[in-house]
């Protein structure tokens, strides 16, 4: 299960998404989310998964790859669909006991999952094609206006950079510590659900120290370098916008533009 969770991986590839500038890349994800609460019919669904099939397949990244990633979240997506299946009030289709199944709530249950494994693929895509440092760089240099009412971009860029680092650092760590407990003759299956949320405390807490522990060296190498925050700070790889990223720009605008008016006209 660690092993299939691909948010905050990066996966290397000769790709035209790969190649673009992080802030296009940014940009054509908060579109791409956008559009995933804009679209309410069979047309819209359909715009949006041509749009979310050609970038994948323009990533070069492993179909396969992608679709592992959701296994991580079978536990939200079962939550979101019973959850709206049974507490949506409607035309009733179905009852028994306390519970009444609507045609609303079954048309919310199908909606609502669907954008969720949409809204999972289609980050993925962003942080698969994007190493760290280009996400950090990117989001710094988006957000540079804020500077002027005092947002420290700079600093916020810097935690979510670090944030996605610990991610694959923290999934290997916790794989090791589960392999070492069951070596011991720990069982994390096993047993009710008191006994499993028991049974997870020696994972947690030799997890938490070993996180703690980095965070300190981390915060001890940043001070050995001398490093204070932004100011003065400069990149040893500008980003400079080519023609490919207009091109970017035209299409998630354009594919936006469909599905607004696949929404209003159908």
């Amino acid at each position: 299960m660690l092993r299939d969770i691909t948010i905050g991986q990066y996966y290397p590839a000769d790709s035209v998404l790969h190649k673009l500038d992080p802030r296009t890349k940014l940009m054509a994800t908060m579109i791409y989310i956008l559009s995933l609460f804009v679209f309410r019919n069979l047309a819209g669904f359909a715009a949006v998964t041509a749009g979310l099939l050609a970038v994948i397949l323009l990533s070069k990244v492993p179909v396969g790859y992608m679709v592992k990633g959701l296994r991580a979240i079978i536990v939200i997506l079962v939550i979101t669909a019973v959850f709206n299946l049974f507490l949506t009030p409607g035309e009733p289709l179905a009852a028994f006991w306390v519970f009444k199944i609507t045609e609303e709530g079954l048309k919310n249950a199908c909606l609502m999952t669907v954008r969720l494994i949409y809204l999972i693929l289609g980050s993925s895509v962003l942080t698969l094609t994007t190493t760290p440092n280009q996400l950090t760089d990117g989001l710094e240099k988006a957000l540079k206006p804020l500077n002027k009412i005092g947002v420290p971009v700079h600093e916020v860029s810097m935690m979510m950079s670090i944030a996605l680092r610990f991610i694959p650092i923290l999934i290997e760590e916790t794989d090791k510590i589960m392999k070492a407990q069951l070596a011991r003759g720990a069982d994390f299956e096993s047993g009710n659900l008191v006994k499993k949320a028991k049974s997870m405390v020696p994972l947690l807490v030799p997890l938490f120290i070993s996180a703690f522990r980095r965070a300190n060296d981390l915060a001890l190498a940043m001070e050995a370098r001398c490093y204070h925050g932004g100011q003065g700070r400069t990149k040893m790889k500008p980003l400079k916008y080519k023609k490919a990223d207009g091109i970017a720009y035209l299409a998630a605008l354009g594919y936006f533009a469909a599905v607004i008016l696949l929404r209003r006209f159908l």
